[in-house]
């Protein structure tokens, strides 16, 4: 009997391509091949793509171009190409890399594996598909984690952020129904796992395209019925959009006993003049509103945001604002950007705008020492608490510590064995330091032990 195939998945990009990448797994494994431990070892090599982040294109080619080397040594290598930049690039990655066996698009994972077969008997394929034919929940999965699990409410984004262009290679937003939502996080809890992350380009606005008549299930409604079901203790969220944040969404927040109490609010800039350019659909002040009704509402809640320095236009005044804005937030973390331009993008259009460089990094330094300030005084101030800690495993840095995370996302690293240090078990940790990134503790008991390992792949329905 021939040995099975093998494949390997490199994720580019946000937690969108994550769980993209966990279906590909999946569909892949459905089919009878077993998961390799890198590129060298596979007999199949999928790179899902981002298109988001800096120099995208220099990594993809980059790695197109080890593996072009591995294929000449080995012919019958298979490579596919997959996401946002190959339903951007599809063409052009055919021409820079012919080595390539299959390019595919956000909406048609679960051709894959079809499309890999094809392209055996028949040479390279490029397929792309401009409508979603299915949500990725919806196809089997090989998850990371066996406690933990991605679930997708929405795809596609109705907002025209002129920076960004996942509208682009997503296309337009649509909501998924809220009973299929619900029947796949009972089958997920049924399952073993316990926390869940709800995903969408903008989850807040999840069902306006639902419904008929006077009803229409808002995110409040979604997260209540999500808290509802048995086994499920975390339910975490990603990403909103601030002119989104509804009271509703706040008061569910803090009433439903799953939900944690950590909300991503992306602020992008402190200028009504820069947020204007960028097409965000809310002022500095209008924001501080929403995040001081969400801190109001919400006891304990850890607020992180998004930050873009350096935006076409962006004077010294404006950049002075968005220290100011900043400060006032009290941020718990921050993932700070200097402006880098992407194609197809509004903004990639404005050279004559484009700050200095020099002038861009500058920012960035004064930036993150204002919200490193706010970072470390508020895990200094959580010295002494006792905090319920979700163990995600051995630390990465550390291997004499075990690492997991509060109910506000904050990484805990402390010392632990036996059942206590099982990926997936629930334990108490009191908090003797805080540093700028993680705090240290010492474990007090474990509250819940995750159950034993196990090896079949989860088949999430729709």
């Amino acid at each position: 009997m021939d040995a099975p195939r093998r494949y390997f998945v490199r994720t580019f990009g946000c937690q969108m391509n994550e769980h993209d990448s966990e279906r590909i797994a999946g569909l892949l494994a459905a089919e009878g091949l077993e998961p390799a431990d890198s590129a060298e070892a596979a007999d199949v090599v999928v790179l899902n793509t981002c298109c988001i982040r800096e120099n995208a294109d220099d990594k993809l080619y980059g790695h197109l171009g080890h593996l072009k080397s591995l294929k000449e040594s080995r012919p019958d290598l298979q490579i596919a190409v997959g996401g946002c930049l190959a339903q951007k690039d599809r063409d052009l990655i055919q021409t820079r890399a012919p080595h390539v066996d299959v390019v595919f698009g956000t909406h048609n994972l679960a051709h894959a594996p079809a499309l890999l077969e094809r392209a055996r008997l028949e040479g390279p394929l490029l397929e792309i598909v401009e409508e979603h034919e299915a949500y990725p929940s919806a196809l089997p999965a090989r998850r990371e984690h066996d406690h933990s699990a991605w679930v997708t409410i929405q795809i596609g984004c109705d907002n025209t952020c002129t920076y960004c262009i996942v509208p682009s290679v997503r296309g337009a937003e649509v909501s998924r129904r809220t009973g299929d939502i619900v029947h796949e996080v009972e089958d997920l809890a049924a399952d073993g796992v316990t926390e869940i992350t709800l995903l969408g380009q903008n989850v807040n606005s999840y069902g306006r395209d639902l419904g008929a008549g006077q009803y229409r299930p808002q995110f409040a409604d979604l997260l209540r019925a999500v808290d509802a079901v048995p086994g499920i203790r975390r339910i975490r969220y990603t990403s909103p959009h601030p002119k989104d944040l509804r009271a509703d969404t706040i008061t569910a927040m803090a009433e439903c006993a799953a939900v944690c109490e950590h909300l991503h609010l992306p602020l992008q800039s402190g200028s009504d003049d820069v947020l204007a350019a960028m097409h965000r659909g809310y002022t500095a002040e209008r924001y501080l509103e929403r995040l001081a009704a969400a801190r109001a509402g919400i006891p304990d809640l850890a607020v992180t945001t998004d930050v873009i320095v350096g935006f076409p236009g962006e004077t010294d005044a404006d950049f002075e604002a968005t220290l100011a804005v900043a400060e006032a937030a009290d941020y718990d973390s921050a993932y700070t950007f200097v402006f880098s331009p992407r194609p197809g993008t509004v903004a990639a259009e404005m050279t004559d705008r484009f700050v200095d460089p020099s002038v861009a990094q500058e920012r960035m330094r004064r930036l993150t020492e204002v919200i490193g300030r706010s970072v470390l005084a508020r895990h200094e101030a959580r010295v002494g608490r006792i905090e319920e800690v979700l163990v995600e495993g051995v630390s990465k840095k550390d291997p004499g510590r075990i690492s997991g995370r509060t109910r506000q996302n904050k990484l805990v690293h402390f010392a632990a064995d036996g059942a206590a240090a099982r990926p997936g078990s629930y334990v108490t940790v009191e908090i003797v330091r805080g540093a700028p990134h993680w705090l240290l503790g010492e474990l007090v008991e474990v509250v819940a032990a995750a159950p034993a390992p196990r090896t079949r792949i989860p088949v999430a329905s729709a």
